[in-house]
């Protein structure tokens, strides 16, 4: 399904926009009779504000059941097969803007069939492994590339980042991997994340943070052009939150030192141990975030980004107030695949009909998203 919002070239007192819903061909089709069951397309406005219906050229007040009503229109191949349309709005009006759903944009997609953090592939495929020091985390931490694995599971490939620690900054190891380039903006990012509540090995209850987010730089504190969007789960809590948490956080700007942040975010505190297909999506009015399909936060237009930013997933420890033991523990986050569709607002069925489309044809990675 798609959905478009347009203007009417002929517009009435009560239907001066409309929404089209549609199909594409791998919809498939229905045999005469028969039911494709409920469907339940959503729609809102950018502030999550109330919609006033009563003035809507569609809308029946007293119509509480499914039934007939002519005054919603179904088209096939431009041709009116069912209802009416406001006055002069007809499909034959040449200055009807067309209907057909948009074309796919350049696109960044990644399985991450790789077989270790040396293959050469992964810098030629735009990406690196992260080895210089410094934060975020634990202070005296090193980003250990070696840390970051690759395997494969059920047939799909998979990455591995393992962080560690024995209870002291030296023997703390954090991973991270990033795109070379900051050329992604406005669109789609999706991503198909494994976090994990307990260590692959030793005692639990670190301050951990998983993540899949975009970023740019900031160029000086409380930079106006700063841009960040972030999926972190803590499954052990940490700042300030006592347990599992998971945060989406859109930055406008902050400051290091003394500490101020400008920035929106949601949060649901339970446990997401396990498989999840991470989407964000930015447009020109709102930043959206799901997960596992359903809607997790949407912040507002003061948080969009001004300029590029780079791809990255990291896994570090916020500090070593968790666990105060110095036996050697292990902790792993898995990403199965990362997608961006630049300029484009996909569904969370949409990516993942995108992802099996690109599966099916063998497809392990591709970049076509321009630099810039």
């Amino acid at each position: 399904m798609t959905g478009t919002f347009g203007t009417l070239a002929n517009p009435t007192a009560d239907a001066d926009r409309y929404l089209e819903i549609a199909f594409t061909p791998g919809a498939g089709s229905l045999a005469p009779g028969a039911d494709t069951g409920d469907m339940q397309p959503r729609f809102h406005r950018a502030d999550w504000q109330s919609l006033r219906q009563s003035d809507d050229y569609s809308f029946g007040a007293g119509r509480t059941a499914y039934g007939d009503w002519p005054r919603i229109t179904a088209q096939s191949g431009g041709v009116t097969a069912w209802g009416e349309a406001p006055g002069g709005n007809g499909p034959t009006d040449p200055t009807d803007p067309p209907t057909d759903p948009p074309a796919d944009g350049p696109t960044l997609f990644d399985d991450f069939d790789y077989s270790g953090h040396t293959d050469p592939r992964i810098a030629a495929h735009g990406w690196s492994v992260r080895s210089n020091s410094g934060g975020p985390g634990v202070p005296g931490a090193v980003w250990a590339p070696e840390n970051v694995t690759f395997s494969s599971q059920n047939g799909n490939a998979v990455m591995n980042l393992e962080t560690s620690t024995a209870g002291t900054g030296a023997s703390t190891e954090h991973t991270e991997i990033l795109t070379q380039a900051t050329k992604f903006r406005n669109g789609t990012y999706a991503a198909r994340v494994k976090f994990s509540d307990a260590p692959r090995s030793g005692p639990d209850g670190d301050h951990l943070v998983q993540t899949f987010f975009t970023i740019n730089d900031l160029k000086a504190p409380m930079a106006d052009d700063y841009a960040e969007y972030d999926f972190e789960y803590l499954p052990n809590g940490g700042w300030g939150e006592p347990a599992n948490i998971l945060y989406t956080t859109s930055w406008e700007t902050y400051r290091p030192d003394p500490w101020e942040a400008v920035n929106q975010h949601s949060e649901v505190r339970q446990s997401y141990a396990g498989w999840h297909d991470l989407v964000v999506t930015v447009d020109d009015s709102a930043i959206t975030y799901y997960v596992d399909g359903q809607h997790f936060g949407t912040h507002g237009a003061a948080y969009l980004p001004e300029r590029p930013m780079s791809i990255n997933f990291n896994q570090w420890l916020i500090d070593l107030a968790g666990q105060s033991s110095t036996t050697p523990r292990a902790y792993d986050q898995q990403v199965d695949y990362v997608l961006h569709v630049k300029d484009r607002v996909l569904s969370p069925a949409q990516v993942s009909a995108r992802v099996a489309t690109y599966r099916a044809a063998g497809t392990a990675f591709q970049d076509t998203v321009p630099a810039g």
